[in-house]
């Protein structure tokens, strides 16, 4: 696809003003590497930077959010469900009203990195009005990412029958790479994306197959284990592991019956899998990045036997966050295309994917900073939470659609 000059709002307005509009900086580059790693193929890197030629706005839908990390776009004219990483799941109308936190959560630990992450409804929300949501969990010896699930009720007050469906193992004391992203496959499991907790010590157990640190898991909607899982049946393994070798994976999709994920690497080296049963993807083993000390990862190689490539990277890094496959109307030229939120340098980047290959790249709305999640609402606009302290929901639309 030809792609030309792209025109982006700068500086987020009430809902009932009139939006702004500003040309988009069309000088952005990539920066120098921080390593010189060759990638084995030409496309896992650095494809085409574009312009898409779309002119957008953006608006503010509500602020005053807390670190919110994860959005879900409700049915019909129900709003949305927005978390704050302090712990605190919130309701926001269309019209940006902010509900009093919803009731019924656990615990969470909100040191660091951790909190509330994640949120998402159910497949059967509508008959059963299940949600399920990601977040650490304080218990003995330490912290752990985890998943739950509970039944929101008709006027999103409360939430009940609050129950764990996946727990990991071992706890430590370092908050830090939750991962934390929850989705399901449409045939009754739903897919986990943990961290491995950050130290030079604790990176190592995503190589390890009897902890759940750096790894997929799939699981039933009940926590159990699927039978078809790639170790089951293996004593030396934990059997709702999907794959493992993963540094911490905040983004996660399902696209043409495939699960795709992001991953942050280190100084460089961010990855974008398409990830698959029993796959080993290298971390701390092999990386297109560095440790920030400067020093090597691992082996200091980015390819190994036996160890996957990713389908695409990052160096310098684009902290990526959420990520989606768009099929809204708004912005029909981007039918198809991956939209990943991303913390530093901030803003979204667009992905043109053709047969499972990255073929282009767009830089979008960087003015926005930390954007932590995306999604798409029922028009077609793009929904973004921003990470700050002063976080805000904000909508993104085709210019004149607000």
């Amino acid at each position: 696809m030809n792609r030309s000059t792209l025109t982006l709002l700068t500086g987020a307005t009430a809902l009932a003003a009139i939006p702004a509009l500003a040309q988009q900086d069309t000088t952005f580059t990539r920066g120098e590497r921080n390593t010189d790693l060759a990638p084995v193929e030409d496309s896992q890197f650095r494809a085409e930077l574009v312009s898409s030629g779309i002119e957008t706005e953006h608006e503010t839908v509500v602020g005053g959010l807390v670190h919110p990390w994860g959005i879900e776009v409700l049915p019909g004219d129900g709003g949305y469900l927005v978390t704050e990483r302090e712990g605190r799941l919130r309701h926001v109308s269309e019209d940006g009203t902010l509900s009093e936190p919803i009731e019924g959560l656990p615990e969470v630990d909100a040191r660091e990195q951790g909190g509330l992450l994640d949120v998402a409804l159910g497949p059967d929300f509508a008959e059963d009005r299940m949600i399920f949501w990601t977040y650490a969990k304080p218990v003995e010896g330490g912290v752990v990412t985890a998943a739950a699930k509970g039944r929101l009720n008709e006027d999103m007050t409360a939430l009940s029958g609050v129950t764990d469906i996946f727990v990991q193992e071992p706890a430590v004391d370092a908050p830090m790479h939750f991962g934390s992203r929850i989705l399901f496959d449409g045939e009754g499991h739903a897919f986990v994306t943990t961290g491995e907790h950050f130290t030079q010590e604790n990176r190592q157990l995503a190589q390890d197959l009897d902890t759940t640190f750096g790894k997929v898991v799939r699981i039933n909607l009940d926590g159990s284990a699927p039978e078809d899982n790639p170790f089951v049946g293996d004593e030396n393994a934990i059997d709702t592991i999907w794959s493992y070798g993963h540094r911490n994976i905040q983004g996660a999709l399902m696209m043409d019956g495939e699960l795709w994920t992001i991953e942050h690497g280190p100084k460089g080296g961010d990855e974008l899998n398409l990830t698959e049963a029993g796959k080993n993807y290298g971390w701390p083993v092999i990386s297109y990045g560095e440790q920030y000390s400067g020093n090597p990862v691992g082996s200091g190689d980015a390819q190994q036997e036996g160890m996957e490539q990713p389908d695409y990277f990052w160096d310098p890094v684009i902290a990526p966050a959420g990520m989606l496959a768009y099929d809204g109307e708004m912005f029909a030229d981007w039918q198809g295309d991956l939209l990943i939120s991303s913390l530093y340098p901030g803003g979204i980047v667009r992905l043109e994917i053709a047969d499972g290959t990255v073929t282009a790249e767009e830089r979008l709305a960087r003015d926005l900073g930390r954007v932590r999640d995306i999604a798409v609402d029922q028009d077609g606009s793009l929904l973004v939470v921003t990470d700050f302290e002063d976080g805000q929901l904000l909508r993104i639309s085709t210019a004149g659609q607000s």
